[in-house]
Parts: structure tokens; C-alpha cells; sequence
């Protein structure tokens, strides 16, 4: 071999790198959904001067990539994906611009129209995660030595898609986030019927008559039941389908895009617009077109 034909150590972890970041990018069907909701930019320099604007697209790839692998923000400089100052600042702008919360949406209305929300069982219930730097709507973490620490309340429907979605302090009571996480519910929700009742699966951490009040205000019934005591329903009862464990499907799912499974926001409305941008590609990924 000649020495214009080795490798060196250096070149093999770059080539591993391009590898990675490539597959952590906006896909083009996802660009195509994203892109009009994405606020246009007016160039205020006299005579249209100034630096040329980094392009939307490159910045949604950065913003892509920080959520799935929950690097820091100035790590992308080493990917070569786009300038960590850009992607910081757009990624502001689009929190401003909800475009992160209707990009969720959107998803969830394609499943609707592919697949069919299924809102005659829903399941809701709660997932810890730490937060370091600590922030707004974070509190003692019960299970990390009072460790400053968030509590996500997930809402799904029937096939697991989120669709409503709310944080707290890890100290707060799943029971005290119903109201908050109902009252964000996304997705066109039928109105509930005696021939469609809308139920709402339940364990026994939101065992309250509160919990009941709030959901028969909205329309819900909720059964609610003990760990593992679905389990042994499935096995007593021929037909039973399982329905709570379609939740923390979701929250195993959620905890895949590195940067919501630890809160390194400490904005609230930063964290928020990460995990509807988590929640957005889980309900694309069910559609089947795309993830």
C-alpha cells in the first residue's frame, strides 16, 4: 500500500461522523409539510444588503439533529451541518412562530386522514425526566435525591399517536395534570356519544374523584386500573385488548430523541417546542409515509 493510499486515524472517525449526521437530517416529504409553515423572513438591510440568510432548510437539519442525538448546540460546528449561533437563533423564531406545535398538528391530521384516530380509548399518564440546568415547570425529582427534574403528561390515542401533551415539575401529582393536558389536546376530536362513548385509561396514580369531575366535564369516562392489572385481564378475559400500555409505548418512543429524554432547556417554551417536534415525527412515522 502507498502511503497516498493509507488512512489515518483522523480521517476514520470523520467519515463515521458524515455517516451519522446524514441520517439524523429532514427528510424531503418531511421539508415539504415543514416549509410552509416555516414564518417568511423580510430582509430589513437598505437595498436588500447584508449577509446572506442560512437557509431555512439547513437550519431544520441542525435542529434535527440536536433533538435526535441531544448534543450541544455548539457541536454542530463540528458536523458541518450548519453554524450553531444560526440554528440557536432560528430555532427561537420558530418557538415564537409555534411552528414546531403546528408541524405536530399536521402530523396528527395526516394519521387522521391515512389511518383514523381512534378516540374511543385513550390512555394519559406521566414520565420523569432530569433537568439539569433546572429552569421554569421543574422541581425536585422524587427517584434522583431531589434532584432538579420535569414531568412530561402524555396523552395518546388508541394506536399510540400523541395527542396532548404537557410538562410540570417532577414533584407535581400525575392526578393535578389532567385538566392542563386535556385542555392541549390536538387533533380533531368527534364529539362522544351513547353509541361512541370516549374512554380514558387510567392507573392508580390518578385515582382521585377530581380526576373523574374533570374528565366527565369533557366528555370522558375513565376507567382506571392497578399495574399489571390489565395484564391479568388479558389473561381472565378471551378478546380483551390492552390499552394503558400504548402510552408508555410512547414515552419509550419519546425517550429515543436524546434531547427530550433529558431537559437541557432551560426555557419552558424551548423543551415544549422539542417535544412537539418528537411528537410530530412519532405521528408521521404511524401515518406510514415517512419519519
Amino acid at each position: 500500500m502507498t502511503p497516498a493510499a493509507k488512512t489515518t486515524d483522523r480521517q476514520r472517525p470523520r467519515a463515521a461522523v458524515n455517516k451519522v449526521t446524514a441520517s439524523y437530517r429532514v427528510s424531503e416529504e418531511l421539508w415539504r409539510v415543514l416549509a410552509p409553515l416555516v414564518p417568511q423572513h423580510e430582509n430589513t438591510h437598505r437595498f436588500g444588503g447584508g449577509r446572506p440568510r442560512v437557509p431555512d432548510r439547513r437550519c431544520a437539519d441542525a435542529i434535527c439533529y440536536v433533538l435526535r442525538t441531544g448534543g450541544q448546540w455548539g457541536a454542530l460546528d463540528a458536523t458541518g451541518i450548519g453554524p450553531h449561533s444560526t440554528a440557536h437563533d432560528r430555532v427561537q423564531e420558530w418557538v415564537q412562530a409555534g411552528v414546531l406545535l403546528k408541524l405536530w398538528k399536521a402530523g396528527v391530521a395526516q394519521f387522521d386522514e391515512l389511518q383514523g384516530l381512534d378516540w374511543a380509548w385513550l390512555s394519559m399518564d406521566g414520565a420523569l425526566t432530569k433537568a439539569p440546568l433546572g429552569g421554569k415547570k421543574t422541581g425536585p425529582h422524587p427517584t434522583d435525591r431531589a434532584k432538579s427534574g420535569v414531568k412530561r403528561s402524555l396523552l395518546t390515542e388508541g394506536h399510540g399517536v400523541p395527542v396532548g401533551l404537557a410538562v410540570a415539575g417532577a414533584n407535581r401529582p400525575d392526578l393535578k395534570l389532567v385538566k392542563e393536558t386535556v385542555a392541549r389536546l390536538v387533533g380533531k376530536r368527534p364529539r362522544p356519544t351513547k353509541p361512541r362513548p370516549q374512554g380514558m385509561c387510567l392507573d392508580k396514580g390518578y385515582d382521585s374523584e377530581e380526576v373523574r369531575e374533570t374528565l366527565r366535564e369533557v366528555g370522558f369516562t375513565a376507567p382506571i386500573r392497578a399495574r399489571g392489572e390489565e395484564a391479568q385481564a388479558l389473561k381472565r378475559e378471551a378478546g380483551f385488548r390492552a390499552r394503558r400500555w400504548v402510552v408508555e409505548r410512547t414515552h419509550s418512543w419519546m425517550n429515543q430523541f436524546r434531547r427530550v429524554f433529558i431537559r437541557w432547556d432551560k426555557k419552558v417554551d424551548n423543551y415544549l417546542a422539542f417535544l412537539h417536534f418528537a411528537c410530530a415525527l412519532i405521528a408521521f412515522r404511524a401515518s406510514g409515509l415517512f419519519g
